[in-house]
């Protein structure tokens, strides 16, 4: 017995040593290969890839399990080996710290139910953004309609698959959180050639949608403003002005504790102007103009409109941090399918029954369309919301350029913008200050809401939620997928190439046209 003992002892030990050899070598080929001085082989990526920290982490905690379990003779059935309970990520057991967190264990932050998971997708999916969507079946028609189920289909699935990308089998067939970001993702699909390539890639449309969500917000307020109160000698610009004057103190935010608590209160108001609009063409129903719905599409602006819709579907940007947060991970996919049905339902209704209403008249934000007493009410409701919702994206932005530029562990390239206190520096204020001014500047000189909203849409929406979430899974997974998922994934990224470049052409293509021909909103 005794012998056996110190068999079993003599292979884990001798195991631990090979594990901690292959992880440094390993990363010392790997290091060198990107520094260019010699070429990784197939074998020493993999092994890269195999003993990276969160791997080594959970071999050496089995391994050193095993051992103390067996020299306290501990061979009942509920003494479970605890990395397996660890690293499961089926909301039994804790999740796995990482290097990342600081040795801070992340089940002492407070997780969140899929019904609140599925409330920050909903708010997320179903903003203010759903305002321009009957205007994407004023040059769609039916096919609009179509469009606006089959992004809420696809999304749902590219959701699910990004989500997928976290994770890698372990030894014994367990799936494995491995990776915590899009980040992550993208610099995994990148290794070992490239290992921040494609960090960088969705770092850069993360911040070109964000702020162009902040952009958004301006030229809306300015709008809705302009709108509800004609007699006032304002342009759309001038309000815009206003709207950002009331948006500096957003430079000064430390944290979103102080905007969050406004969130439940906006998300309520936006429901209830939802219902007031659809409550007012419901009672124009006898008008409505069913003949107005074509089957026929305007080919030059329903790119744009496809833009559009597919922007009001984005959502994947924070999905992977908020899968990890949740109580229980595999209820994901669930929350995924209720939410995205719901939106494709009250998305669908809401600009159908808000384009029968208006039909040629349709304007790119719907509230215009409504009476004045009506709509000076509704859209400084939703004025207030959107100044209310403008420090979310662009909070966001900042944190990721100040990660990417200013911190980056050290790696930034420029100088910290936080003193040693974590006090933020003047110039640090400066540049946020700056990034406020930009967005002003960018909605006074394009002052086009529907336009915009296309190009982003068709820039970077259809990028995040279409091309890179099913490039990564056929890269990440491929050994997995079966064919119908290759086939999905594959069609997925043409259709979503095709939509991306014809979008954002037809998009520059209307910008440059307004302002040739002068034409307002």
């Amino acid at each position: 017995m005794a012998h056996n003992i110190r068999h079993k002892l003599t292979n884990k030990l001798t195991n631990a040593a090979h594990t901690v050899s292959n992880k440094s070598q390993a990363k010392v080929s790997g290091v060198m290969a990107r520094l260019g001085f010699q070429a990784a082989t197939d074998d020493e990526g993999l092994g890269f890839a195999d003993f990276d920290d969160l791997d080594y982490d959970y071999r050496q905690g089995m391994q050193m399990d095993v051992l103390q379990r067996e020299e306290e003779g501990r061979v009942d059935g509920e003494d479970e080996l605890e990395g397996d309970s660890y690293y499961q990520r089926d909301g039994t057991g804790p999740r796995p710290s990482t290097l990342k967190t600081g040795g801070s264990l992340d089940q002492d932050k407070p997780k969140i139910t899929s019904w609140e998971a599925g409330w920050n997708v909903t708010n997320a999916i179903q903003g203010m953004f759903v305002l321009g969507l009957p205007y994407a079946i004023l040059h769609g028609g039916y096919l609009g309609l179509f469009l606006i189920i089959f992004a809420a289909v696809v999304c749902c699935y590219t959701g699910k698959i990004l989500i997928a990308c976290l994770y890698e089998d372990d030894e014994d067939g367990v799936k494995v959180r491995v990776r915590d970001t899009y980040v992550d993702i993208a610099n995994a699909c990148c290794a070992p050639r490239f290992p921040a390539l494609g960090g960088h890639v969705v770092n850069v449309a993360q911040i070109i949608e964000l702020v162009m969500t902040c952009i958004l917000y301006v030229v809306v307020s300015g709008n809705l403003m302009y709108n509800s109160f004609p007699g006032f000698a304002f342009s759309q610009k001038a309000w815009s002005v206003v709207a950002t004057a009331a948006l500096l103190p957003c430079a000064f935010l430390k944290s979103l504790k102080a905007v969050s608590r406004f969130s439940l209160l906006c998300t309520l108001a936006h429901f209830v102007i939802n219902v007031v609009v659809i409550a007012y063409c419901l009672s124009r129903a006898r008008e409505w103009a069913w003949e107005k719905v074509k089957f026929y599409i305007d080919v030059k602006k329903f790119p744009i409109s496809i833009g559009i819709i597919v922007f009001s579907y984005t959502s994947q940007i924070f999905l992977p941090s908020l899968e990890g947060n949740m109580q229980k991970p595999s209820e994901f996919h669930c929350m995924m399918d209720w939410t995205h049905i719901s939106a494709c339902v009250l998305k669908g209704l809401f600009a159908l029954v808000a384009y029968l209403t208006w039909a040629d008249a349709t304007k790119e934000v719907i509230t215009d369309n409504l009476p004045y007493t009506i709509r000076a009410v509704v859209n400084i409701f939703l004025v207030a919301k959107a100044l209310l919702s403008y420090p979310l994206p662009f909070f966001a932005a900042v944190e990721v350029l100040e990660k990417s530029l200013f911190q980056d562990g050290g790696r930034g390239f420029f100088a910290d913008c936080y003193g040693p206190s974590g006090q933020l520096k003047s110039w640090g204020l400066g540049l946020r200050v700056a990034l406020v001014v930009f967005t002003l500047l960018m909605a006074v000189f394009v002052p086009h809401f529907a336009l915009l909203m296309g190009l982003t849409g068709s820039l970077t929406g259809a990028g995040l939620c279409f091309l890179l979430p099913s490039l990564f899974h056929l890269k990440l997974q491929w050994r997995n997928l079966l064919w119908h998922h290759v086939f999905f994934d594959v069609a997925i990224f043409v259709i979503g190439g095709i939509c991306a470049i014809s979008g954002f052409i037809h998009s520059i293509e209307g910008l440059i046209e307004v302002y040739r021909y002068d034409i307002q909103d």
